[in-house]
């Protein structure tokens, strides 16, 4: 597979709520899952706290080593929100009001008879040379700026925004995966398992463990690209496993 089948992300998740625990994150999940459907592989998570230093610091750290920076939260009305502002200073460039925000919002408070404060239009905040990202739920939109996306942290906007900047993003192969079942501990499979990655290096593996109902069960991953290279090791696998009486069919 060439390097240019590859498309790797990071996301930065920001915010003192989700540090302190006062609220749950719950973008992770459905940014991974959303990416590995498309074609882009996850390849680190980061929280950070509402600082600005901190956002700069892994901002600058994460565009450099990914082809995608995704940051959920910190883009609302209030003085903790400081995403905007510390991207604009991760970039480079200048922020204000964009006519483009502005006009959206203003639209929106229009329709709702809703007052434009000055902490609502501080949503209309973008850096300079940002493209949109649209907010189909609360209007107030997200931005995109080199390869940084940023996006809300409350989960129903934060997802509406990520379908509307997928179709502007490179993608790459997709992972398929094939998964084995064993009613065992994955101690007993550990050692056949490792012999068995060194056999296929290309196709990615590791064991899952549960316990549940008083029974302790384990799964295989195997992960690859290459559908026709991923069943050939599944098969293998496979029967190893029955062979060694350590799978029933």
């Amino acid at each position: 597979m060439s390097g240019e089948d590859i498309v790797t992300a990071a996301v930065l998740v920001i915010g003192d709520e989700i540090l302190s625990g006062r609220t749950r994150d719950c973008n992770i999940n459905y940014i991974a899952a959303h990416f590995t459907r498309v074609g882009i592989r996850l390849q680190e998570v980061r929280i950070v706290a509402d600082d600005e230093a901190a956002i700069v610091e892994a901002v600058d750290a994460l565009r450099a080593r990914y082809t995608y920076v995704i940051t959920t939260g910190g883009i609302g009305p209030t003085h903790d929100d400081i995403t905007a502002d510390a991207i604009a200073k991760a970039m480079g460039v200048s922020i204000d009001h964009d006519p483009r925000a502005v006009a959206l919002l203003d639209a929106y408070f229009a329709k709702r008879g809703v007052e434009p404060t000055p902490a609502r239009m501080r949503m209309a905040r973008i850096p300079h040379g940002a493209e949109l990202v649209a907010n189909a739920v609360s209007i107030a939109p997200g931005f995109m700026i080199g390869n940084v996306i940023v996006l809300a942290g409350v989960p129903d906007v934060m997802q509406v925004m990520l379908d509307d900047v997928t179709p502007r993003l490179r993608t790459g192969s997709r992972m398929i995966t094939a998964t084995i079942k064993l009613l065992r501990a994955e101690g007993d499979v550990a050692d056949l398992f490792a012999s068995h990655q060194q056999k296929f290096p290309d196709v990615a593996m590791g064991s899952y463990p549960t316990f549940a109902e008083g029974r302790v069960s384990t799964q295989l991953v195997l992960r690859s690209t290459d559908s026709a290279m991923l069943e050939i090791a599944r098969a293998s696998l496979e029967g190893e496993l029955i062979a060694r009486g350590l799978l029933k069919i």
